[in-house]
Formats: structure tokens, C-alpha cells, sequence
């Protein structure tokens, strides 16, 4: 595990966590399966959310590092400098996470999610 990235595994992944799933879902805006299922969605759809290895051998940022910044930056409206802190990412490195995410959600979610309502969508909403 990468060490930047081993704060933010203590405070939300792991089934220890420091922060409940309320406190997730506070601060993150969605839930936890919610979070998961769009981080592994993502990271199948582009390898540069996958924790790799550097020519050294060291350990990348992780997934959840990644996603976390965008998640903020977007549900916030926070700039990176204002996650920075949070995540141990560089500005470049959370800019090109979100331009890839939003990519990605584009790709995956445009046909079930971010599409206009039907008549059958509308009826059972209102």
C-alpha cells in the first residue's frame, strides 16, 4: 500500500474504519457500495484509476485516492488545492483524474443515467 494513500484506507475503506457510513455518506455524497461500484466500474473502463508500480517499483496512488479527490472537487465545488491535503495528490495528477473521470462517466453512465427522462421515467417519478 502506498503510504499517502494509507490515512485515507484508515478513514473509509477498510471494515475498521475511523468514520462510520454516515460519516461517508456525509462527506462523500453517496454511500459506500455506491463509491465501490463506481471505483471498480471506472477502474475497468480506464487503467490509470489502477494502483501500478512505478519503473522502481514503487507503489502508485490508489483508486481510492483518485476518486476521492474528484468526488470532492465535484460534490464540494473544491478546487484541488483545497483536497490536496486529503488525498497526497499533486494538482496535475487530480486535474487529469478528473477530466478522465468525467470521460468515463460520460462513457458508462450516458445511456441508463444521464439521459432525459421518458414518459414512463416521469410518471413513476412524479
Amino acid at each position: 500500500m502506498h503510504s499517502r494513500g494509507k490515512n485515507l484506507l484508515e478513514d473509509y475503506f477498510v471494515p475498521t474504519s475511523l468514520y462510520s457510513d454516515v460519516d461517508f455518506r456525509r462527506r462523500f455524497r453517496m454511500q459506500p457500495h455506491l463509491f465501490n461500484k463506481v471505483m471498480h466500474d471506472i477502474c475497468n473502463y480506464d487503467v490509470y484509476f489502477v494502483q501500478k508500480c512505478d519503473a522502481a517499483g514503487v507503489l502508485g496512488l490508489l483508486p481510492e485516492q483518485k476518486l476521492t479527490a474528484v468526488i470532492r472537487m465535484l460534490a464540494y465545488g473544491a478546487s484541488a488545492n483545497q483536497v490536496d491535503e486529503i488525498v497526497q495528490m499533486g494538482k496535475s495528477i487530480m486535474l487529469e483524474a478528473l477530466v478522465r473521470f468525467c470521460q468515463a462517466v460520460e462513457t458508462l453512465y450516458t445511456r441508463d443515467y444521464l439521459r432525459r427522462p421518458t414518459p414512463r421515467d416521469l410518471q413513476r417519478l412524479l
